[in-house]
């Protein structure tokens, strides 16, 4: 499975220092998730992250932030691509940009093909999000042969309960709340060990 690391909505004391440190552990995809943040605000922390890192960051908001750095991969939030043209979808696919989306309803999950992945959920209630409650029952599996892109499991996925994910069909994780919620000094260590068990 696939193991996606998003930011926290909040800022973080020395942030880029620790998406920093989890590109050096091996983080593949981080998703910069900061709704209440301005163009400038976002720019920033980016300009902080080691611009070798810059093609794996997916921005969820400030799409135009894609054309001063090297970044190729867009968010889209399910009220985003509702509202947005699907022609534009499949121009920005055809540009060459990664695109990727988020759903909570299984229904949607079919109607996706112009985006490489989605996010899913909740699939256990939020660790970052208190009142954000699992919307799948613990015997929950993905209808893969009904779906045209891969499915992330998104909501409260920690180490304790990543390989029930497995169990679900899911193409991948992405976690928050398990690692921002944890001292800076252990993200990098909570990190490699969601890898090692995506990887199992």
């Amino acid at each position: 499975m696939e193991l996606i690391i998003i930011s926290s909505p909040l800022p973080v004391p020395q942030e880029a220092k620790g998406i920093n440190e989890l590109f050096e552990a091996g983080m593949g995809v981080f998703h910069l998730r900061k709704p209440d943040w301005s163009f400038e605000e976002t720019a920033k922390l980016i300009s902080n992250i080691d611009s070798k890192y810059h093609t794996q960051i997916a921005i969820h908001h400030h799409h135009y932030l894609s054309k001063e750095f090297d970044i190729r991969r867009l968010h889209f939030t399910e009220s985003h691509r509702k509202n947005t043209d699907a022609k534009q979808i499949i121009h920005l696919k055809a540009s060459g940009f990664i695109l990727s989306t988020s759903a909570h309803n299984q229904e949607d999950l079919n109607l996706l093909n112009n985006f490489k992945y989605t996010f899913f959920g909740p699939v256990f209630d939020s660790i970052s999000k208190k009142d954000y409650k699992s919307k799948v029952s613990k015997d929950f599996k993905l209808a893969n042969h009904l779906i045209n892109t891969k499915v992330i499991a998104l909501g409260g996925i920690n180490q304790s309960n990543i390989n029930c994910v497995k169990s679900m069909s899911f193409h991948g994780v992405a976690v928050l709340g398990a690692i921002w919620e944890n001292e800076a000094i252990e993200r990098a260590s909570i990190f490699e060990r969601l890898l090692e068990a995506c990887q199992e």
